[in-house]
This record gives structure tokens, sequence and C-alpha cells, in this order.
């Protein structure tokens, strides 16, 4: 069956995307190299192709905010958590488009039904480390590994004492790509796990099944998983150096839709090489799951404020170019679930990896999704199902003294 109470307290939702780190630099810092790459004045195989926006009006502009939540979407999965059917919870919130109007929402930590009538859940459910929701209409379904009787993850670890928690994804003609990240544990604390390394799920797009886990590349410290989008003749992966208090921003690039062709290139910060070593850091203040897409005349960024430790407030920074430099344009939504001030009334309750769903997008409005969790997981999370969902906020996004 699925992992007890005492599984789920080793390696369970208090994790690298929302300890923001208690615990996690020390865990991670030796993944980590010791300063920026800088970059060289001629990396190895480099190139300085021209291939995004070097000009653009984002940066000037002021903005107007209007947040709603999307009641609908949030009602949806609020019933069909409550209904302890398949999935009842999760984090991460990643989604791809698929045929017959579907979205694919693909989450990491998952809790499985039951659901007891007063709304808590018994600590002997099955968790998961990651899994999908499809949404097709007012209608959703639970796809994952195992069975329905004893469900597992869709991408279940390779050894014991790992597992694998996902990140952003793709659909190419054959294939439905997600990126997928390997972390173990380093020692018996709740936060004695690492990142170890990079991995692709290739997915059959009808039946999504797993076809097969492909390497990628994983040797210089940075998580390629934060995020994926195609422009022009490439597809390009964002990725976070995650040092816990402070995160950075990074970019690679494939030619093509192959995620799994060589070479990868890296951002230098003045050209890109097929050195992972000379990767640079773009940013700072990004969370380890945040979104890049084309916006106007330029780019949006979408993260949760990662400048200040459990910060409610989920940002918008805006750039000519898709390897920056971002300025910070808004604060789109402060979340009203987090710390004692917050709607559970609850110092442990807080927010994380904020980020849009351009596939979804109406015109300036904007579907943006945060996760919600606890420090004390353990009882909250087993005695309050509500907690541990994705929350579904429209947002309004247009120049100040201007119509949508």
């Amino acid at each position: 069956m699925g992992w007890t109470g005492q599984r789920f307290e080793q390696s369970g939702p208090l994790r690298r995307r929302s300890a923001l780190g208690l615990g996690v630099a020390a865990a991670s810092a030796a993944l980590l190299p010791a300063g920026p790459p800088a970059a060289a004045q001629a990396p190895r195989g480099s190139s300085n192709e021209p291939d995004t926006t070097t000009a653009c009006s984002l940066p000037s502009r002021r903005w107007n905010v209007r947040a709603s939540v999307d009641r609908a979407r949030t009602e949806r999965f609020a019933s069909y958590g409550n209904s302890g059917v398949g999935w009842t919870g999760g984090d991460s919130t990643y989604s791809v488009p698929l045929a017959g109007g579907r979205t694919l929402w693909m989450f990491s930590d998952t809790f499985w039904g039951p659901v007891d009538a007063d709304l808590g859940r018994p600590t002997t459910v099955p968790f998961l480390n990651n899994s999908f929701v499809v949404e097709r209409g007012d209608r959703l379904r639970t796809v994952a590994g195992g069975t329905p009787q004893a469900p597992d993850s869709l991408v279940p670890p390779d050894e014991p004492g790992t597992w694998n928690w996902l990140g952003a994804g793709v659909r190419t003609d054959r294939s439905l790509d997600v990126v997928f990240l390997e972390f173990g544990r380093t020692g018996p604390g709740a936060l004695d796990f690492a990142w170890r390394e990079n991995k692709l799920g290739r997915f059959d797009p009808a039946t999504l099944r797993l076809r097969e886990v492909v390497p990628l590349p994983s040797g210089a410290g940075v998580q390629w998983a934060s995020w994926i989008m195609r422009e022009g003749r490439h597809t390009y992966v964002y990725g976070v150096e995650d040092g816990g208090l402070t995160k950075y921003m990074h970019l690679a690039r494939v030619r093509g839709t192959d995620l799994t062709a060589r070479p990868w290139e890296y951002w230098t910060g003045g050209g890109w090489s097929d050195a992972e070593a000379e990767s640079a850091r773009i940013m700072s203040g990004v969370a380890n799951e945040y979104s890049v897409s084309r916006w106007r005349d330029g780019y949006l960024l979408v993260t949760q404020d990662t400048t200040e430790v459990f910060s409610p407030n989920i940002v918008a920074y805006v750039g000519c170019s898709l390897t920056g430099p971002f300025t910070r344009a808004a604060t789109l939504y402060s979340t009203p679930e987090t710390g004692a001030g917050g709607s559970y009334a609850n110092p442990n309750i807080f927010t994380y990896n904020a980020h849009e769903h351009p596939d979804l997008r109406r015109g300036s409005r904007l579907l943006v999704t945060y996760n919600v969790n606890s420090l004390d997981p353990n009882a909250d999370l087993y005695g309050d199902v509500t907690i541990y969902r994705p929350r579904f906020v429209e947002i309004t996004l247009t120049p100040a003294g201007r119509g949508d």
C-alpha cells in the first residue's frame, strides 16, 4: 500500500521548495558552486546568436493589478479532493495542454484517499512523490503508478532512500516530457536530504504511461526543472541553484524540441556555452518553481518572492530578453493563508512556488497557482485536507492608465 505517517515525516511535503533554508542550505551546499560562474570572454562552444528580444517597453511601464480567486477551478479541485477518490492534495501544480481540450495538472508530493467525514486524513493513506490529474471540462481524474488498490508514484525511486519530485513539462509531437528531480536522504532528520540529479520522464501523450527515464545534465548544481519554454528554433529550460535562503535563476537551451538532444547550451551572461559549469546566475529572488513567458513586447517572470523568508507575496518581473535582466514590476497577490494572521489562523502555514500557466491565459488575465503547506505537517496536513492543495488566482495585469 502507501506510505505511513512515519515515512511521510521523513520525506514528506516539508521539502526543498518550501523550507527556505531551514536546513536545506546545509544539505545542498556540497552540490553548489562556490560563487557565480564568471562569463569568460570566449566560453568553450559559445554562441552569441541573437535569438531574443533586446529592446521593449515593459521595464519603463507602471502596472495595474487586479486579482480574484478562480472559484470554479478552486471548487472543482476541492470537491474532487474531498471525495477521497484518488488525489486529495499535492504541490508543484505544473500544467500542460493535452489533446481533446484537456489540461494535465502535474503534482509532486501527493496524498491519496480516503478522506474522513470531518475532512481529515487517516495516517495510513498512501503518499506518493508524483502524480497527474487530468482536467476535462468540470471533471477530474487521477493518474498514478501502481494500481488503484496500491497506488505508486508515476516515476518511483531507483533505490531505497531516494525519491523523484517533478518539475515543468512540455508536449512534443511524439511524447509528453516532464523533468524530474531525484533527491536522497543524507541523515535521519526530517530535513536531512539533498538533490542528486536531473532526469526526464517520457510519457505516452495519449495513455500517460511512462515510456522511459533519461538522464539530463546534472553536473553544475542546477536543478533544471523550474520552467520550459519554446522560442524560435530552441527549447529553453530554466533552473534554480538552490542555496537555501538564496536561490539563483539559470538558463539552458537545446535546439529543437527534444530535451535529450546534445549538446545543451548554457547562458554564460554574455553568450551560450556547451559547458554546464559556465552557466551564469541570472538573478536571485526566484523560487524553485517559477514561470517565464512571452508577454506583450517582452517577457514576464512570475515567482514567489524569496527575498524574504516565508513571504506571502507573488511578484512579477518584466524583461526584454528571456536571458534577462528582469525588472520587478508589481506584487500580483498576497496569499491570505500565510501565518498566524492568515485564514487558517495558524503560524505554521506558509505558501510557496507560485507560477503562471500561459496556455490558460486569456488576454491580459493570467492564471497563477501557488501551494500551501505547514511547518507541522503531521498535525496539520492529516488534520485538515484543505491545506495541502493548490490555489488558483486570476490576475489581470495592465499598463497603468490603459485598458485591457
